[in-house]
């Protein structure tokens, strides 16, 4: 394996097992060196993660959908969640409940179609097409909630995402969790984001009770066996200027999923920041801080997860 520092090979030297490369020297015996990426069947590698685009940050908003731009039907569980009521499966849920009505007429029928101008309610509710989407951003910081609210009265992120209209996270974080949340209320498109079959990248940066062991690194990035099965391959990050830091990239989104698999071989994550999701940074914000996406962003989202 090769390494980029002209000084004489150490076999116990940390860089050269996990081949990290050594650049100039920022103080006496210290060097500044690149992270290695280790995925499944790989012992070492460059990484690119720093090189990844970081979408700026805009203040554009997303558009109303004229009346014009209205089908000239569309069916009743897509009508539903495009409004951003609810995902389309849950839409199909409350058909069945019997809690929807169109023009006062209770629709059993999963694929009845609705007029432009035909009044749909859901347990006596209106339900509008032309609620526009909202699609936000937020730097989560630590000791806030990842719900819409709170029996115990703590503070939601909510609480610093204040909307007229009704909005929810995509997915969860733990409340000492920071980092990258998505909040909107398009049901299709968080239905999609969470569900394993699309494969979303989210991306930690994990900070350890103890040195990261190589082996045990390795070990993650092919996968380990936990209560509910084992995770998939995934990419992990080992800092040769930090041996307490990991960066470690999934695709599945189980419960607690990094301090489970640090805690396999244990270790405690002290600290735990999601620097990506789905490809949206947080490059720009500070904690606390939120934008809307820009349409062009919205849009990759949903190519990402095949809904256009």
């Amino acid at each position: 394996m090769k390494n980029n520092n002209k000084n004489k090979k150490n076999s116990s030297d940390r860089r050269q097992e996990v081949g990290f490369t050594s650049g100039s020297p920022m103080k006496k015996g210290a060097f500044k060196r690149k992270p290695t990426r280790l995925r499944d069947g790989e012992s070492s590698g460059k990484s690119n993660l720093g090189k990844r685009p970081l979408i700026e940050v805009s203040t554009k908003k997303t558009q109303k959908l004229s009346y014009d731009e209205l089908p000239t039907e569309i069916r009743i569980n897509k009508y539903i969640a495009e409004s951003g009521f609810c995902s389309r499966r849950k839409a199909d849920d409350l058909i069945k409940q019997g809690v929807v009505k169109v023009n006062k007429k209770t629709i059993t029928e999963m694929g009845y179609k609705v007029q432009p101008d035909d009044l749909v309610t859901i347990n006596g509710d209106p339900v509008s097409y032309f609620k526009h989407n909202i699609y936000i951003l937020l730097n989560k910081p630590k000791d806030v909630i990842t719900t819409t609210s709170d029996e115990m009265g703590r503070r939601t992120v909510l609480d610093i995402v204040r909307k007229h209209e009704r909005v929810y996270p995509v997915g969860r974080l733990d409340r000492n969790t920071t980092g990258a949340l998505l909040i909107t209320n398009d049901g299709d498109l968080t239905n999609r984001l969470m569900h394993p079959r699309y494969e979303v990248e989210r991306t930690y940066n994990v900070k350890l009770d103890k040195p990261v062991k190589d082996k045990d690194a390795m070990a993650i990035a092919k996968g380990v066996e936990l209560e509910d099965g084992k995770t998939q391959p995934c990419e992990v990050l080992l800092y040769p200027t930090d041996e307490y830091k990991a960066t470690i990239t999934l695709k599945e989104g189980k419960n607690h999923e990094v301090k489970r698999l640090f805690a396999k071989f244990g270790y405690d994550v002290r600290a735990l920041d999601r620097k990506y999701f789905a490809g949206l940074s947080t490059s720009g914000l500070k904690r606390h801080q939120y934008r809307h996406l820009t349409k062009k962003e919205v849009l990759e989202l949903k190519k990402l997860v095949g809904l256009i």
